[in-house]
Parts: structure tokens; sequence; C-alpha cells
């Protein structure tokens, strides 16, 4: 019989062939990565010709400005670094839970630059109020963004970052919660004090001011939530201003929204003015419609800040 079996040519024409299917797969291969490479490129290319920066949203980011950092946390990104509340000497309390690993950076106004460079962050973000004139010394650090937070609204900022990192998705599904919750807030509030008129006032260890038409409070209150100004306020064309105890009456508000600032002296601040006649012979105070607020979410011009304060809001005015 004749026996079964490879001969030697075509064990030898076997191997060839393997040889030759696995050069053509690595060919192949290397002709994709290739590809890959040359579509990032030109991806990387069109951003730069463009004047957008783009990142990775896994890069190590140091954030110079408590309300960038907000935005970040909004959508989903914590910084290796942030500078911390000038009033709290610490991370915001609405958000602190949430930056656990982060280093804290000194507050805005003297950050702590040893810290920085020893974060060895990928990229730094900047407030230009704040930091304008310093750019040049953290771009020695890594390369440096700054926002202009005066030149847009928070939900500018936020899509801004999210085309940066590449959370655009994160930033809508945001951006749409926050919108059906200020319709739930609106409705809540309306059923307390109806079409009234609404002025916010914060109380600190020296003054009294209200807020006016501009960030932090005014945009949530008057724009987002819909809310009547108080005779007055919509002349008040900025942050605040500072009052007299003796020209509250004058705003006639039917509803008021107390920020007592942190610490014993505001807190005597406030009491003094609660035992004043021209406090307690106002409308709104003679109505019952004072209410106190959790002023760090509120005073945060931030994405977070805004749903933060949304959510104080939501509990205070279902009581």
């Amino acid at each position: 019989m004749r026996k079964c079996g490879f001969k030697k040519s075509d064990f030898k024409r076997s191997w060839a062939a393997m040889i030759l299917v696995l050069c053509i797969m690595m060919l192949s291969a290397c002709g994709q990565a290739a590809n890959k490479a040359a579509e990032s490129k030109a991806t990387d290319n069109k951003a730069a010709s463009s004047g957008q920066t783009t990142l990775s949203a896994d890069s190590r980011i140091a954030s110079m400005s408590i309300h960038l950092t907000n935005n970040l946390l909004a959508l989903g990104i914590t910084p290796a670094g942030s500078v911390i509340g000038g009033d709290v000497k610490d991370f915001l309390p609405h958000v602190k839970d949430r930056l656990q690993n982060t280093r804290k950076l000194g507050v805005v106004t003297d950050p702590d630059m040893e810290a920085v460079l020893e974060l060895q962050p990928d990229h730094i973000f900047l407030d230009k109020k704040y930091s304008g004139a310093d750019v040049a010394k953290f771009e020695k650090i890594a390369p440096t963004e700054v926002f202009d937070l005066d030149e847009d609204t928070w939900r500018d900022q936020l899509k801004k970052i999210a085309v940066m990192v590449n959370h655009e998705a994160q930033a809508d599904a945001f951006l749409k919660d926050y919108d059906a919750q200020k319709e739930r807030v609106k409705k809540l509030i309306h059923s307390k004090i109806g079409d009234g008129t609404v002025m916010a006032v914060r109380v600190t260890a020296k003054e009294v001011r209200v807020m006016g038409m501009k960030r932090p409070v005014g945009p949530l209150l008057y724009q987002d939530l819909g809310l009547k100004p108080a005779k007055g306020v919509e002349k008040i064309d900025k942050a605040y201003q500072v009052v007299s105890q003796e020209v509250l009456p004058d705003y006639d508000a039917d509803a008021i929204l107390v920020i007592i600032s942190k610490g014993a002296d505001a807190q005597k601040v406030y009491k003094q003015l609660e035992g004043n006649a021209v406090w307690q012979g106002l409308k709104a105070v003679k109505q019952g419609h004072v209410y106190m607020l959790d002023g760090q979410p509120w005073l945060d011009y931030s994405a977070m800040g805004h749903k933060v304060a949304l959510d104080n809001a939501e509990q205070l005015f279902s009581k």
C-alpha cells in the first residue's frame, strides 16, 4: 500500500504559504494604523487651523477658577488640581465631596504656584479677570486656556469646555435636565408668591447688598426662573448694590431671598437687621415671604452652582 503523508516539497510549500498570509495580515494592520494616524493628524490639523484647542477627557487639568472647576464637574470631569473658595478656605461645600482626589491650589487671587508646578498638569484653565496678566507664568508650566467669564453665560462656558474635551453629549444631557428642573422650580415659587416681585439681599459682615441683574444671582432669578425684579432692581446693572437699611422699603418687594455670608459677624449683622423696625415693616416680612438661601451655590456662577441652587430652591419652596 502507498503510504499517505506530506512530501518534503509539500511541507515547504505549506510553510511558505503560511508566511505569505502572515505578511499580508501584517501589511494590512500597518496600513490601518497608518490610516488612523493620518485621520488623527488631519483632525488635529483641522482643530489647529480653526484655533480650537482639543484635549483628552482624562488630561490632568489644573483649574484656577472655582467656576471653571464646577463646569468641569458638570461634565463628569474631575480636575487634578483646583483653587479653593476664598470665604470658606476650602473647596465649596456643594462640590467638596466630588473633589476628594483633587489637589488644592490656593485661592484665585493668590494661587499656590509651587503646588501647580508640582502637580505637573497637562493643561491649565485660567479666569481672565484674575489671571489675565499672569498667563505667561502659567504657560511655562503647561498649555494654558484663558476664559473670560464675564463675556458669555455659564451655558456658553460649559459648551466651550465640552467641545474641548469631546463631552458635548454630557453637556447636552446636563442642560436638558437643568431646563426641566428650572420649570419645576418656577411652578413651586409661583405657588408661594404668585406673580409677586422678588429681590435678593446678601448680608455680609460689613454691609447689606441688594443683588442686581448681573451674575452670579441675577441671571438665575430673573432669566432662568423668570421672576419679576422688585422696583429698582432692574436698574442695578451689576452684581450688587450696597444699600442702607433705610432704603429697603423703596424696593417694595413681595418676596425677599436672603443670603448670609459665612462667619459669625455676618450672622450678627443679620440679627440686627431682623430687629430693625424698617425691616419688620417691609411688605415681604409682614406677609411671611422671606426665604433663606444656601449662599454658596447661589453665588457660584457655574453649571454645577446653578444646578445645586435649583436643588436648594426646590427643597425650600416645596415646604
